[in-house]
């Protein structure tokens, strides 16, 4: 499988919740849960650990992603990462490396 590639640098196809998801992994659904409330105080039930990548358009995604402005920035944009975009990095992207330094880690290799 090829790597996926958020809209901010995260490889989702490295992420927790989208390899419970692929794997329909409900012991690692718990998992991530407990590490997501743990990591980032961000408190996802188990059962709404479902996420198909944050590029997917019709796929699921985690509560946090439908609210990203970072990911609707790009969706509106048309780019496949903010990589691409002129302005960045705006305060959005900025504001969420903060809050995920391996975000902005793994942004680092795509500019």
């Amino acid at each position: 499988m090829s790597d996926i590639i958020a809209f901010c640098g995260l490889n989702c196809s490295q992420c927790p919740s989208f390899l419970a998801t692929r794997d329909d992994d409900d012991q690692a659904r718990a998992r991530t849960s407990r590490w997501m409330a743990e990591t980032y105080d961000i408190h996802i039930p188990p059962q709404k650990i479902n996420c198909d990548g944050c590029q997917a358009r019709d796929g699921r995604r985690l509560s946090y992603c439908e609210e990203c402005r970072v990911r609707a920035c790009a969706v509106e944009k048309g780019i496949s990462t903010c990589a691409e975009c002129e302005a960045q990095p705006c305060e959005d992207l900025a504001a969420f490396h903060r809050f995920s330094p391996q975000a902005k880690e793994a942004f680092d290799t795509l500019i």
